[in-house]
């Protein structure tokens, strides 16, 4: 794949970025595309590999060989066909996956991996461009009916795939827009809410009937949605917060990630703001929690001019290199990520334990830490109690699981420990229910939300077509290997 010795001679190169002083001032993407001849030469780096371990690197299994080798030869046409072959939206993918695939690509043992990501966000922003996505409705209709609730990755995946298949889907959404975390929890400089929005109409126009503002469980019972659907497809995320149940909790301007990251994307979109808007303008903004989520939080508080920015980690700061004692090739290597958000300012502590928030008046004002020591004690290092100023506080610790009250209590379906739906080869404990996504597996990647919906899809469309009566589904559901 590639050139012959193309890793040899061309090197790898890092994506273009928007100026740091420019980008804080909107909303916009920051990450601009590589000029087609210099990403073409980055398809050459990828090597004839004899076992192309990005393949088991991407929970997709995209055939990523192929499609850099088609954009080297310039053979565009091909190569979005290749990519659609295993993944319903690259768009997504391209822009806020981590890239698990390029930890894994063989030159990274000893190299630079190959540009991946870049290559394949080009790959279906050129389609888009040159009209080569289209709507695809099925040819036939069975006569099954799909209850696919929750319209992030995940719901999205399972939907189109399902009625692809040639079943009737209708798409849940309890938010008044389809999109779920992609749509209220990414920030739109990570991914344009129109990337999002013409996904959304092309499945509208392939024929998946797509309600939001109703939430199952609420608006409509459990019991109900199983009397006017054959199945139901439950991906509804890890929506349940890790809280910080410490002294001042309770004071005004102590808030939940996802409740600042929401309004952020509402107002980007034009919404009326709320009777209390969540703001970090001219404040001491302090996010606990070092994952993707505080790094958007970061992202958004910079954009709205805030007096000083910290974000605090419980655990040590992680090596520059790869330790191969820990994540040796080809796994996820557990090193130092910098993200944009971190580029464009902010302080990060690490090693740091929040024990207290005070205020006055009932608002926060300030909060106390302690250094604490490695893992899994964390034992608090005495004499390192510090206090600094804390105007805004945003708690982003994590998630940990769906949502039990309303739909998943009312269908009754198996939980494991941690309050995930138990779903063996995606199928719950009720007949005809199946789950997939976070609200199966806890939270996680885009990529994974994806797959998961392509192979509850086919799992659900092959329990359809045992009901008999014109149920049978479509060969493209068995794209993925289970």
């Amino acid at each position: 794949m590639g050139k012959l010795g193309g890793f040899l001679e061309i090197h790898r190169v890092e994506p273009h970025k928007r100026p740091i002083p420019e980008r804080v001032n909107d909303f916009e993407e920051y990450i601009l595309p590589l000029a087609e001849p210099e990403l073409r030469q980055q398809g050459a780096r990828c090597m004839d590999c004899g076992i192309p371990f990005c393949h088991s690197g991407c929970p997709l299994g995209n055939l990523i060989p192929d499609w850099n080798d088609l954009v080297y030869r310039d053979r565009w046409r091909e190569a979005i066909d290749a990519l659609h072959a295993t993944n319903n939206f690259p768009d997504f993918t391209g822009r806020i996956c981590p890239a698990p695939c390029e930890a894994a690509c063989v030159l990274d043992i000893n190299s630079d991996p190959v540009t991946i990501k870049q290559i394949e966000q080009r790959i279906i922003d050129h389609a888009f461009e040159n009209g080569w996505v289209q709507p695809e409705p099925p040819s036939f209709r069975t006569d099954r009916t799909v209850a696919v609730v929750g319209s992030g990755p995940a719901g999205m995946a399972a939907a189109q795939q399902l009625n692809r298949a040639g079943h009737r889907v209708t798409l849940f959404e309890r938010n008044d827009r389809i999109g779920g975390l992609l749509r209220y929890g990414v920030p739109d400089f990570k991914l344009d809410k129109r990337v999002v929005q013409r996904r959304v109409l092309q499945m509208e126009a392939e024929g998946v009937e797509m309600r939001p503002g109703v939430e199952i469980g609420r608006d409509i019972s459990a019991a109900e949605l199983r009397e006017q659907f054959d199945a139901i497809v439950i991906c509804t995320g890890s929506t349940v917060p890790r809280d910080l149940p410490i002294p001042g909790r309770e004071l005004d301007g102590v808030h939940f990630a996802m409740e600042y990251l929401e309004q952020r994307n509402r107002f980007v979109a034009g919404d009326d703001p709320p009777a209390k808007p969540i703001s970090a303008a001219g404040k001491h903004v302090v996010i606990i929690g070092g994952g993707d989520t505080g790094a958007d939080c970061l992202g958004n508080s910079h954009r709205e001019k805030p007096a000083s920015v910290t974000q605090f980690e419980l655990l040590p700061e992680p090596p520059l290199d790869r330790p191969d004692d820990l994540t040796p090739w080809p796994r996820w290597p557990l090193i130092l990520r910098t993200s944009g958000a971190h580029e464009e300012g902010g302080d990060r502590v690490y090693s740091v334990m929040t024990t207290s928030f005070d205020g006055e008046d009932g608002r926060v004002k300030s909060l106390t830490f302690q250094e604490v020591g490695p893992p899994p004690a964390f034992e608090k290092v005495e004499g390192t109690e510090t206090t600094i100023p804390a105007d805004l506080v945003l708690l982003a610790m994590g998630f940990l699981h769906t949502q039990h009250e309303g739909l998943v209590e009312q269908l009754g379906v198996a939980l494991d420990q941690r309050g995930n739906i138990i779903g063996s080869d995606y199928a719950t404990s009720v007949p005809g229910v199946f789950a997939a996504g976070d609200s199966r597996r806890g939270q996680s990647l885009v990529v994974w939300a994806i797959s998961e919906g392509r192979q509850a899809a086919r799992a659900c469309d092959a329990y359809l077509g045992s009901l008999g009566s014109d149920a049978g589904g479509d060969e493209r559901l068995e794209a993925v290997p289970a």
